[in-house]
């Protein structure tokens, strides 16, 4: 051990100065190459998880964000299909991912509402992730083949209650069914069953929204068919986990926000039957916030059975 006395010009004061600029020479190096990271994000492909199969309202609006991303900065984003689990597996997996913005979460309404759903999460819906932005919603509608009698939602109501609800792993699966024949009746958002409305092979009953849907003029809303305040949207917004640096958020909020405030961005959206919704990382994660706290009320004072 090395005694210091006065006799040697060193007194605490200098000691702990000396110290602390070694420890800052050692720490500067390591800050600049983040830093350096961070000015070069993203060096690679940005993976965007959609936490369900091909062809569903979150998939769709997914690659038309990515392909609109890339265009704009000239990086590489791509999307990634994880579904299973009502989103679930989608979801815990994005959250488990390196915290350095190659990997973000674009999900919808489900992510609220599995907190109250299931017994238990492999992640934590408060914890693991920050906002990035809102990008678009879209009302849900009730749909049957053609063929199918029901006319009304009344009638889609009493006919849904003489079988066994099926749940698919995603929005493209359970069309996919009504479309084969294997399912009569079908709930979910509007853009995948919109082309086939449109064809006759479905036909709409009602939709979820505060307003009749312009492209549908003819389709009552549930509020309209006597059902108070059932106004329910899909939304689609991205995550990060909640690690991943600020600046890097705030990068991909910014570009974000600039690629679904465009015309063009607008008009692609709603012709899938998408109204577009820009809302930065603050307003985003608090009303994800409140839609979990919400649900989880809903779910508890129906008496829902926990999956």
């Amino acid at each position: 051990m090395t005694i210091f006395t006065r006799r040697s010009g060193l007194s605490r004061r200098k000691i702990i100065q000396g110290a602390g600029a070694l420890a800052a020479g050692i720490a500067a190096p390591a800050v600049l190459r983040v830093r350096a990271a961070w000015a070069a994000y993203p060096e690679r492909p940005v993976k965007i998880v959609v936490a369900n199969t091909p062809g569903g309202p979150s998939d769709i609006v997914a690659r038309i964000v990515a392909a609109a991303l890339q265009e704009q900065t000239g990086k590489t984003f791509i999307v990634e299909n994880r579904g299973g689990a009502g989103g679930n597996i989608g979801f815990a997996f994005a959250a488990h991912a390196e915290p350095d913005g190659y990997t973000i979460l674009l999900a919808t309404n489900a992510y609220s509402v599995n907190l109250g759903l299931y017994k238990s999460l492999p992640f934590d819906p408060y914890k693991d992730f920050v906002g990035i932005s809102e990008l678009a919603t879209s009302p849900n509608t009730f749909v049957v083949r053609s063929e199918l009698p029901a006319k009304t939602i009344k009638e889609f109501i009493a006919l849904a209650r003489k079988d066994a609800d099926v749940v698919y792993k995603g929005g493209g699966d359970a069309l996919a069914a009504l479309l084969a024949g294997t399912a009569q009746l079908s709930s979910g958002s509007l853009p995948p069953a919109a082309p086939h409305i449109k064809a006759g092979t479905l036909r709409c009953l009602a939709v979820t929204g505060d307003a009749r849907w312009p492209d549908m003029p003819e389709v009552p809303t549930m509020v309209e068919e006597g059902y108070k305040d059932f106004v329910f949207a899909t939304d689609t917004f991205l995550l990060a986990p909640s690690k991943v640096p600020p600046e890097i958020v705030s990068w991909l909020e910014s570009q974000a926000l600039k690629v679904v405030g465009s015309p063009e961005m607008k008009d692609k959206l709603y012709k899938q039957g998408f109204l577009v919704r820009p809302k930065g990382a603050k307003d985003e994660w608090a009303r994800v916030v409140k839609e979990i706290d919400m649900f989880k009320r809903i779910i508890d004072k129906a008496g829902i059975p926990k999956l």
